[in-house]
């Protein structure tokens, strides 16, 4: 029989009223945007205080009554910039701009950077794991106790939603910066983009790839000798580097990957950022790069002289390309 059955008590209006009286109790917001609420209370705590006032719901009841009313759980984002630099706006078009120019054509475009340096052995580490007993771990953190450590650098390839991580043990140095682009291009860019005259990387303002650094340059004019590309760089404006897709399209993913898992070897680390993946079909591969790597090198201005480097009219502390020596 048609409309037959127990109705569901989630499109009871009197339940529905008490329910949005209770939250509207206990729910604050964010005072530059109306539309974005939070509230402290429970499950359990909201089961409790429906009952008090005569309606006896279940756990999933209140789960379908939180969907209903616009309430998930969700966490903070890292979104809003600590400070604002100028021309912060006109390189985001900028960017947007260089985008659209290499995805109407086959050349390739990258976003990199280096993900948060990963301690090896028996330490302890946040996230869970399904296993039939605990892991066990140190009862303390202290970093003698590490056998090694895992420098993690990203190239996320934007148009075939494919990343490379490549595990480096060393320190995070413009050299291996310049290492983790080569590897990347032998093993995946040069088969993906048979035709290409170009590459777009987009990355950070700070760190080894900063765009103050001359060394950064001068690694790149390495890179772009090998490979035969010219190579046009974008970097983000400081204190925007959350806008960077690696940062959102893979890293997150990544993490949750290893979340749980004790890192013993760099082999560990390699096979479970492997097992990151998304719906959208993102698809990861690690490598590792056993080089040790100097810090503290030391490149003068006047040294940027003898490299194949234009800076762009558009934001030139941002943006400028390399081509290889043997193109002028």
């Amino acid at each position: 029989m048609a409309g037959g059955g127990r109705k569901s008590k989630v499109a009871d209006d009197d339940l529905n009223l008490a329910f949005g009286l209770i939250m509207e109790a206990h729910t604050a917001g964010d005072p530059m945007d109306e539309s974005v609420k939070w509230t402290n209370l429970t499950k359990g705590e909201i089961v409790l205080k429906l009952g008090n006032i005569g309606f006896f719901v279940s756990r999933t009841l209140v789960s379908k009554l939180l969907k209903l009313h616009g309430y998930k759980r969700r966490k903070m984002l890292h979104n809003k910039t600590i400070k604002q630099v100028a021309d912060r706006d006109d390189q985001f078009q900028h960017i947007k701009a260089l985008c659209e120019e290499f995805r109407a054509c086959t050349d390739p475009m990258i976003s990199i950077d280096t993900k948060k340096k990963e301690p090896l052995g028996d330490l302890h580490r946040d996230g869970y794991a399904f296993c039939n007993r605990p892991q066990d771990s140190y009862d303390h953190d202290y970093s003698y106790l590490a056998v090694g450590k895992a420098v993690p650098h990203g190239i996320y390839d934007m148009k075939q939603n494919k990343a490379s991580i490549h595990l480096g043990d060393s320190h995070e140095t413009a050299e291996f910066i310049a290492d983790s682009l080569k590897l990347w291009w032998n093993h995946s860019g040069k088969v993906d983009y048979q035709s290409a005259k170009r590459l777009l990387i987009l990355c950070d303002a700070g760190g080894a790839n900063s765009y103050r650094s001359h060394g950064f340059k001068h690694a790149l004019q390495n890179v772009a000798n090998e490979i035969q590309l010219e190579i046009v760089i974008a970097h983000y404006p400081s204190y925007a580097s959350k806008y960077n897709p690696i940062e959102h399209r893979v890293f997150p993913h990544v993490t949750r990957a290893i979340n749980g898992a004790k890192l013993t070897t760099m082999q560990r680390v390699k096979s479970l950022m492997e097992r990151a993946k998304t719906k959208t079909g993102l698809s990861v591969t690690a490598k590792i790069i056993n080089k040790a790597y100097k810090t503290g090198k030391r490149y003068t201005k006047e040294s940027l002289s003898a490299l194949n480097l234009n800076f762009s009219k558009v934001l030139p502390k941002w943006n400028y390309s390399l081509k290889p020596m043997s193109v002028f």
